[in-house]
């Protein structure tokens, strides 16, 4: 088997680790690929190596049907991760984040994931779209997206934590999970991600999703929410760039859990 050597010389100390133990707990329930680890060292991962084909609507569809299945395989909590450290971003710039395991998304997504990212940006934001995030990460954090269109309490999902399109391969035995941030979230994270830079046949992807997991009808409305983590994260990574569309995402938040009654 050809193989492709990850180098992570310059990355934090577990980061390896954690990829590796990462792509391990999302192959674990077989429900959709994910790159084989053959062998991790301190600072480099040896990855099966794959042969890029086309996507298809068909391929797609299989994609979100397997996603349901990993989600619906669960987690020990909302964010549990399966290694002691925890990371997201690119391999050459990751940063830190907190990975307590909690039984409430709410808490966990504002307090751990949302609120240490738009501290750190504050400046970039401004005092005003700083004050808007943290209206919308206060909704978040008041429970309003704990379930799905404000329909109950969603249960920790097994999630792949960074699942933009560039973190897809589509192959001949299906698409195929890279480059995690796994851990226990939502399961709309996953989703949200797909949609923040348009995956390809997304719509495909979100029906064989519904066909193995049904969601409440208006379910895309609150994706903001939960692609809120990932814009901070551009904002704290790429810089001003971002800075209007989080912003208007906040705006987005804020508007829907009025929708909900928040």
């Amino acid at each position: 088997m050809s193989d492709f050597v990850k180098n992570a010389e310059n990355a934090p100390k577990g980061f390896v680790a954690a990829e590796a133990a990462g792509l391990r707990w999302l192959a674990e329930p077989q429900a959709v690929p994910v790159v084989e680890v053959l062998s991790e060292e301190k600072d480099s991962l040896r990855l099966a190596r794959l042969e890029s084909v086309p996507p298809t609507a068909e391929a797609a569809r299989a994609l979100g049907e397997g996603l349901a299945q990993l989600h619906d395989a669960g987690a020990p909590g909302f964010g549990w991760t399966p290694a002691e450290g925890a990371w997201f971003g690119p391999l050459e710039s990751p940063f830190a984040v907190e990975n307590t395991s909690r039984d409430d998304f709410g808490r966990y997504w504002a307090d751990d994931r949302l609120r240490p990212l738009a501290d750190a940006v504050t400046r970039t934001l401004g005092a005003d779209g700083h004050d808007t995030v943290d209206e919308a990460i206060d909704i978040i954090a008041d429970g309003a997206f704990d379930g799905v269109s404000g329909q109950g309490q969603e249960e920790p999902a097994r999630v792949h934590g960074d699942l933009w399109s560039g973190n897809l391969m589509w192959t001949a035995e299906g698409a195929t999970l890279i480059d995690p941030a796994a851990h226990g979230g939502h399961r709309l994270e996953d989703l949200a991600m797909l949609s923040l830079f348009g995956a390809p046949f997304l719509e495909e992807i979100f029906e064989g999703y519904e066909a193995v997991h049904p969601l409440a009808g208006d379910w895309q409305q609150d994706l903001p929410a939960h692609l809120f983590f990932g814009l901070l994260a551009h904002v704290r990574i790429f810089g001003e760039a971002y800075v209007d569309q989080t912003i208007a995402t906040a705006e987005s938040i804020i508007a829907r859990a009025d929708q909900l009654g928040f």
